[in-house]
């Protein structure tokens, strides 16, 4: 992923609720979100040139995702892909700390990343580059490219944009809760849907041409060959259901497909 922002324990209804981008070159093959056959339990995209993913969960609850740390700086020679770290940290038996500590310290393996991990109880974020792992109190945060709340303009308009919509979401009484939801599902879509390029002197300084600079600060990414491939929000409720939504984009930006998964953890 490249951009996500989340809300941990901040709704009374929604523990864990997630709004994410995923960008990356046209070129690299991938699969949308399904359960994988290899891995009965685990609901993800799939890289089909690496085999990993840079999102997904589990049956049980588990959460996991990953951003790249953006500085050229930092590339590791014949590293290996980082998209098999979120598939570990699903598969991984030991509580979201623990799992975060034991990758902190095989982080020097990869290319610089972010690992966001939950259990359903805790929520945590292992930066590789500092090597800090942060277990995360309730709130609303978000994620990209740099360290947890960085404050660059894509990253800040969204997560005020999350903590927005989620604070004016009620579901209906009268209505069945996946019905009231669609609204919810909507409203972060056009969050993650932003193409509003960030002025040049809010533009972050990361190691690439000012060109690039302007190409990666929507929430929303056209540029030559690269882009905003999927978009997907994740609702944990507090009564055990679990709703995947994921929608894949061409690389004009419009829509290729759409899939919907639901289960009770």
């Amino acid at each position: 992923m490249c951009l996500i922002v989340f809300a941990w324990r901040a709704h009374p209804d929604y523990p864990l609720v997630v709004a994410a981008n995923r960008d990356e070159y046209f070129e690299r093959p991938a699969a949308p979100a399904h359960w994988w056959t290899d891995a009965p339990e685990l609901l993800a995209g799939r890289d089909l040139e690496a085999g990993g993913t840079w999102m997904g969960l589990t049956r049980s609850g588990r959460f996991a995702a990953l951003t790249n740390y953006r500085d050229p700086s930092r590339r590791v020679s014949g590293a290996p892909s980082r998209g098999a770290l979120v598939r570990q940290a699903l598969e991984d038996g030991r509580d979201a700390a623990a799992s975060l500590h034991a990758f902190a310290a095989e982080r020097a393996r990869y290319a610089a990343f972010n690992l966001l991990l939950s259990d359903g109880r805790t929520l945590g974020v292992l930066e590789s580059t500092t090597g800090a792992v942060h277990l995360l109190e309730p709130g609303v945060y978000g994620l990209s490219n740099h360290l947890v709340d960085s404050p660059w303009p894509k990253l800040v308009k969204a997560r005020a944009g999350l903590a927005q919509r989620l604070g004016a979401f009620t579901p209906a009484a009268a209505e069945p809760r996946p019905i009231a939801e669609e609204a919810l599902f909507d409203a972060l879509l056009a969050l993650l849907r932003d193409p509003t390029p960030a002025p040049d002197p809010h533009l972050p300084d990361t190691g690439i041409s000012l060109e690039w600079e302007r190409w990666l600060s929507p929430a929303f990414i056209r540029a030559p060959g690269y882009g905003t491939r999927c978009s997907s929000v994740v609702l944990f409720g507090s009564d055990g259901r679990v709703r995947l939504r994921e929608w894949s984009w061409d690389t004009h930006g419009e829509l290729r497909s759409e899939v919907t998964h639901g289960f009770t953890r």
